[in-house]
């Protein structure tokens, strides 16, 4: 599976250093769930053709642990943050995003609504 780096651009800080890149049916409705544990540099990023509220709504069925969640639009800006929670029905953008980031719930002190992410290639043991 495609991997990618996911780079907070004001800090230059790394959030992830490979987060699964989830652009199919299959990959994005599986997600984390029926996963047991997350460890602190798992991640996935679930992509969108376009920006969207609808399209990246996320639902926590069957996911035993808390997520960092973190919205992005086509333009890299953080549009949106929450502390996703096991068993919930929904949680929706505040604003049209394209991408969701996905990971441990510790990102979340990372970044702010208005910073930007970058997607790079990720990077791997020679």
């Amino acid at each position: 599976m495609e991997t990618r780096q996911i780079i907070h651009v004001e800090s230059g800080g790394t959030l992830i250093p490979q987060a699964r890149w989830c652009d199919g049916f299959g990959s994005k409705l599986r997600g984390f769930t029926f996963r047991r544990q997350l460890a602190a540099d798992d991640g996935l990023v679930l992509v969108e053709k376009s920006d969207s509220k609808m399209s990246t709504s996320i639902h926590m069925f069957f996911v035993f642990f808390d997520l960092g969640v973190i919205w992005v639009n086509d333009a890299g800006e953080v549009v949106g943050t929450v502390l996703a929670k096991p068993w919930r029905l929904s949680y929706v953008p505040p604003k049209p995003a394209r991408y969701v980031i996905e990971g441990h719930p510790a990102i979340l002190d990372k970044v702010q609504v208005g910073d930007h992410i970058q997607f790079t290639a990720s990077e791997t043991a020679g």
